[in-house]
Formats: structure tokens, sequence, C-alpha cells
């Protein structure tokens, strides 16, 4: 990992636990990787490390394992580490939790079109019958991750009784009933919602899959949220229809990210726009280090790993 990273993952008293299962290589960072490689077994991995391709697997004639200590490895592992039956396992379960209780907050904001209201505060507090309220209003859930899913369940916990939708082609009419939610078509649940939350994974048939035609569809006066990833959402689309003021938009992600120096959506009123912060951040960057403890813990006693990531569901992962 970067050397700051793995500081934060993996401070001492984790480190100190970590050395009593395991022979642990000195200096766990980018600096000792290529050294350490030739005995390891197992990799933690983290936020700086190395694409794993043939070249770098070629001198890890021993690696049985990689337990990621952050969210997606789609960028780490590369086809030479399925074709070497190497292990992969992610802390994406561990990096969720934030994400959601995040995502959480936004959609209370949203439901509420707090930016709008706030905007206006110059010319006085508006009347009570222009005002929102959060009660009851409709929710479309894009995508039912396990954040997607996670969203749902604090929904569902909450006592604002929204109605709740789901549009995922992986999940059956049942499934979204279990969910909480209705399964529709994307297209349905961008007519009926008034707040959009984005949940779905980056892959070539989604990237843009909130354009200009599915934008349109959201009723004068809804909201986007985006804690996903920001190609999901056609940019420019997204900037006419808030620059109108018809819609708002809470956004941890954009495309591109950053966005550049001047571009409307930092400045528009109805529009907030956060450097993906949603995740673990700070100390909750320990809680990557933990999961991953946990599953060395589990591979060193030959349990299941938790957080496995197989090449046949990579596809449809963040």
């Amino acid at each position: 990992m970067d050397p700051l990273v793995a500081d934060q993952v993996l401070p001492a008293e984790l480190r100190d636990r970590l050395s009593r299962l395991v022979g642990l290589a000195p200096g766990p960072v980018a600096a000792a990787f290529p050294a350490a490689l030739a005995e390891a077994e197992v990799l933690i991995s983290g936020w700086g490390c190395p694409r794993l391709t043939a070249d770098v697997l070629a001198r890890a004639p021993r690696l049985r394992a990689v337990l990621h200590a952050a969210g997606t490895v789609k960028g780490l592992v590369s086809d030479a580490v399925w074709e070497r039956g190497i292990v992969v396992s992610s802390a994406a379960d561990a990096n969720a939790g934030p994400v959601v209780s995040y995502t959480l907050a936004l959609v209370t904001l949203a439901a509420r079109r707090t930016l709008t209201m706030a905007a206006g505060r110059g010319a006085g507090w508006p009347a009570f019958g222009s005002r929102t309220g959060a009660d009851g209003s409709t929710v479309g859930i894009v995508g039912a991750s396990r954040i997607g899913r996670g969203v749902l369940a604090g929904l569902r916990r909450s006592d604002a009784g929204h109605r709740l939708l789901l549009s995922d082609p992986y999940v059956t009419d049942e499934e979204a009933r279990q969910l909480g939610a209705e399964r529709v078509q994307l297209a349905e649940l961008c007519r009926r919602s008034a707040v959009v939350s984005v949940h779905a994974p980056l892959l070539p048939e989604t990237t843009g899959l909130l354009d200009a035609a599915m934008l349109a569809l959201i009723p004068d006066g809804g909201v986007l949220v985006n804690t996903a990833r920001g190609a999901l959402v056609d940019t420019q689309a997204l900037t006419r229809e808030c620059a109108s003021g018809r819609l708002e938009a809470y956004l941890d992600v954009t495309d591109p990210e950053p966005l550049p120096p001047g571009h409307p959506l930092l400045s528009l009123p109805n529009v907030l726009v956060t450097p993906h912060i949603a995740g673990a951040q700070g100390s909750e960057l320990r809680r990557l280090g933990q999961y991953a403890l946990a599953e060395v813990e589990r591979w060193a006693s030959g349990e299941p790993l938790r957080g496995e990531v197989t090449r046949e569901a990579l596809h449809r992962l963040a």
C-alpha cells in the first residue's frame, strides 16, 4: 500500500495482531513490495498497490491469496491472478457501511429539497405551503448492490414511510419485495421518483445509464443522488437539468473526477459536490484493516473467505 494508507488501514495494534498470525514481511508498503513478493503466500493490498500482472506474479511464486483492504479489485487483479488459482478477497463490505450512512443522510436532505430551500433563504422563509416534506416521498434505488441494499434497509427502518422502487436487471420481483421495494424498469423508476439514488456498478453497459432521456423523466423538483460512480450519469445532461433549476443533485462522485475548476456544477446553488468522501475516511479506515485481518484468520484456518471475489462475479461488481 501507499505508506500513508498503510499507517491508517493497518495501525500498530492491528499489525501486532497480524504478526501473531503470520510471518509478516517488514514494511508492508510499496517500497518493500518487490523484495517481499518472493516469499509471500498472502498479500494484503490496498490503495497504491501495483496491478497484479503476469510479470508481477512471476516474482511471487508462492502467492496463494490476495486480501484487498479496500473496495473494488477491478484495477488490481488481472487474468493472471485467476489463471494461477490465487484466491481474492475484498473489504468492500467494510467500506459499504459508511457509504450507506452517507447516502441515507443525503436522501434525507434530498427528500426535503434542502439545497433549493437554502438557496432561497435570502428572500425570507418560504411559505409553509411551498415547503417540501420528506415523509411518504418515493425514492428510486438504481442497483441492488451491497450499498443499494443497505440503503433500502435503512429507508425501511426509518419512520418516513417512503415508497421504494428498485431497478436492477439481476433482481426478481420477489427478491425486490423481500428488500421492501417494487421492481420496475429504469424509465418507470425515473418517472415516479422524487429522489433517484444511484448504486449500480460501472460497466460498459451502465456507462451513461442516467442519460439525458432518463434524467428528463424525473419529475420537476426531483433530486439525483450519486455515491456510486460518476460515469453512470451523463454530466452534461445533468448540468443542463440543474442549471435550469428543474432538478437538484447531491454528488459524491463525478465524471470527470474531480470536475475541472469553474465547472457549473461546482457553483450551482441546487447542487452539492463532495470530494468522494462517502466511503471509509480517517479513523474509519481501520475497519478495512480489521476486515482484512479477519480474512487472514479465516484463510489460515481453512475457512471460506467472507469477502471472496470470483472471476465470474467480478464483471457485475463495482
